[in-house]
């Protein structure tokens, strides 16, 4: 798919991604609100996201095009470009996309299957801002529209050491960083760096962290109790869940995070072995073979013990 051609003769164009984004989910839709407005100066431009961290904030180029009330500047868009997601994970931005003239589906999520009129849905890419990169006409990239790329291909590849990586990845991050911003300073503030309370959440998690089936299972849970006791939000616990995945011996991760009162926030890890998308699915959410997660209801004794007994499954076929 070739934006370009696709947006031709927009004059109002809606973007979002999903709910609670992540580093790729703002870099794709920052990254192509940037190109879009760059393509289509006279156009309306509006990015529809829900709160992001700090760090993503301050490194992120296009914020100032967010609507995070999501509260529409016309009553139907010529064009809603929904990234990194179906449209069915894009909440309050939903709506808008049903009522926009034309919709397109960028992402590269294995358990999307199009969602929009145009759908560009890429497993094999590394993250949806590789392929929103790919949509684009590289003659017209900038500075500001790779540093927003770069940035969600860094989060969503792991610093390019997750299998989703590919020498695509790689290539693409070249031409990125050859635009000459600080990508060192980038990397450090947005992938390493913590603040207090997140490294006291993240303490707890390794703390409290449980091992299950032989060492191959490993949980950990943060209740609603103790994130307002360390003053924390959702988004401070961004990230745990590869911390866990770390432990020497582990094939698979969980991590759960009380969102609202007997509502959970389910991340799981991979480390090669075992199919974790699957299992989303199995709650009602997706992602990739190695990266996947959902939301459910219950007690997480229950949670971790339906889990538990996916992974042992597929550990035992593994070796039937």
């Amino acid at each position: 798919m070739f934006i370009d051609e696709e947006a031709k003769g927009a004059s109002s164009i809606a973007i979002s991604g999903h709910v609670r984004p992540d580093g790729d989910c703002v870099g794709s839709c920052l990254g192509m609100a940037l190109y879009l407005k760059k393509l289509l100066p006279d156009a309306v431009i509006d990015v529809f996201l829900g709160d992001f961290s700090e760090t993503l904030s301050r490194n992120m180029l296009g914020v100032e095009l967010i609507h995070s009330d999501f509260k529409p500047t016309v009553s139907q868009y010529d064009l809603f470009v929904c990234l990194d997601c179906e449209k069915e994970r894009l909440g309050e931005a939903e709506p808008i996309f049903n009522a926009a003239k034309k919709t397109i589906n960028i992402d590269h999520h294995i358990s999307n299957h199009g969602s929009a009129m145009v759908n560009d849905v890429v497993p094999t890419a590394s993250s949806a801002s590789e392929v929103a990169y790919d949509t684009m006409d590289p003659e017209k990239v900038d500075a500001a529209i790779a540093q927003d790329l770069y940035i969600g291909m860094v989060t969503d590849t792991g610093l390019f050491h997750f299998s989703n990586t590919s020498r695509h990845s790689m290539e693409i991050a070249g031409r990125l960083i050859d635009f000459g911003f600080d990508f060192p300073k980038i990397v450090q503030e947005v992938w390493f760096q913590n603040n207090y309370v997140q490294q006291q959440i993240l303490g707890r998690a390794l703390l409290e962290s449980v091992l299950m089936l032989q060492g191959k299972l490993i949980f950990s849970v943060v209740t609603l109790k103790e994130l307002q006791f360390y003053k924390a939000s959702s988004k401070d616990c961004e990230g745990i869940v590869s911390e866990l995945a770390d432990t020497e011996g582990v094939e698979a991760a969980l991590f759960l995070l009380e969102m609202r009162p007997g509502t959970w926030k389910v991340s799981l890890r991979s480390n090669g072995k075992v199919n974790v998308a699957s299992i989303a699915e199995s709650f009602g959410g997706g992602g990739h073979v190695r990266a996947s997660g959902c939301t459910t209801d219950g007690r997480y004794r229950d949670i971790v013990s339906r889990i538990a007994g996916l992974v042992e499954e597929q550990l035992e076929g593994a070796h039937a």
